[in-house]
């Protein structure tokens, strides 16, 4: 009798875990989170944080893997598409990930992804601590006298942090001798190395060697200072050179989308448990550490922050003979 009862107990309670996961609506399983870049690195780190906390708000698990290859993140974007558009497959993403159509890993524009941006880190201009340049001026004033003389490295051609130096360059009128490297670590090893003088990547990456006196800041290449626990404060680099305003600045918008396409229950849901995600004590205490500018844009906020990064990334590539498809052929407008 007791046999029957406790079997007859497990059959109600299965019935009404069914029941109650009926009625929930979305989510009603696990979501995964596919990040395009590698473990470890900023867009994984970002994603883990902030999916930790939308888990914790959804009442599901949401997995975080990688998917990295091809061009500019665009194996994983094409894995994370290629699944059902029904709101249980992400792509956790960057800002770098818009020129993947223009380098000829993904036929696609893209804004056939509804973003969420987290934030990202504010570029610094910095450059090695054996250089005479004390100041933004100091070394602004030399590119300009000696056109070309002084190498900088901000990783790739056309990348977020080659945008950037380009701006200072338009910005101030200084002429810097560009050397590109695949990524911001080997940039940032090229001045350890004694291969270029100045480099441009962003606070959070650079931080380490700031502290540790292998680089030395001049400015953010953002409106406002930023303060940094060990250092001060890093000025403004449109202190000096107010024209930077004209050009800058180009953020970083790290983060992750659903297809554009996907249930609008889905994305609704998915927007509320972001916004309160962004909320939580958790996420603004790692961007405090880790120098992070917390965004929490989504919708058409977000659409237009990638729909200028792309425009903005897509024909600097093209201009430079960087990029293999014409933007034009993927409706992508000038900036």
């Amino acid at each position: 009798m007791k046999r029957i009862l406790f079997i007859s107990l497990i059959v109600l309670l299965a019935l009404a875990t069914g029941v109650a996961m009926a009625a929930k609506g979305y989510p009603k399983r696990n979501i995964t989170d596919v990040v395009v870049w590698g473990a470890g690195g900023g867009t994984d780190t970002c994603n883990r944080i902030i999916m930790a906390e939308m888990a914790n708000i959804l009442g599901v698990n949401i997995n975080v893997i990688n998917k990295t290859g091809g061009v500019a993140g665009s194996v994983g974007m094409s894995h994370a598409y290629g699944q059902p558009h029904d709101g249980y497959t992400l792509c956790g993403l960057s800002e770098s990930n818009v020129t993947a159509g223009v380098q000829g890993g993904w036929d696609k524009k893209f804004d056939v992804w509804d973003t969420f941006i987290v934030g990202g880190s504010p570029d610094v201009i910095s450059v090695t601590p054996d250089t005479p340049y004390q100041n933004l001026t100091d070394l602004i004033e030399a590119a300009k006298k000696n056109p070309g003389s002084i190498k900088a490295s901000a990783s790739g051609a056309g990348s977020i942090h080659h945008l950037n130096l380009l701006a200072v360059e338009n910005g101030s009128g200084a002429d810097f001798n560009f050397i590109p490297y695949k990524g911001s670590q080997p940039a940032q090893n090229a001045a350890m190395t004694g291969e270029v003088s100045v480099v441009v990547t962003s606070l959070a990456e650079q931080q380490q060697l700031l502290r540790g006196g292998k680089l030395r800041a001049l400015g953010m290449l953002i409106p406002t200072s930023f303060e940094v626990e060990g250092l001060g404060t890093i000025p403004s680099s449109f202190d000096a050179y107010p024209g930077l305003s004209k050009y800058l600045p180009i953020s970083q918008a790290i983060g992750f989308a659903v297809p554009a396409d996907a249930p609008a229950e889905a994305k609704s849901v998915l927007v509320d448990a972001f916004k309160k995600a962004m909320a939580t004590e958790k996420v603004k205490t790692w961007a405090k550490e880790n120098y992070y500018l917390l965004s929490g844009k989504t919708g058409a906020e977000s659409k237009a922050e990638f729909d200028a990064l792309e425009s903005n990334f897509a024909w600097t590539l093209w201009e430079l003979k960087a990029a293999t498809v014409d933007p034009a052929t993927l409706g992508i407008p000038k900036p």
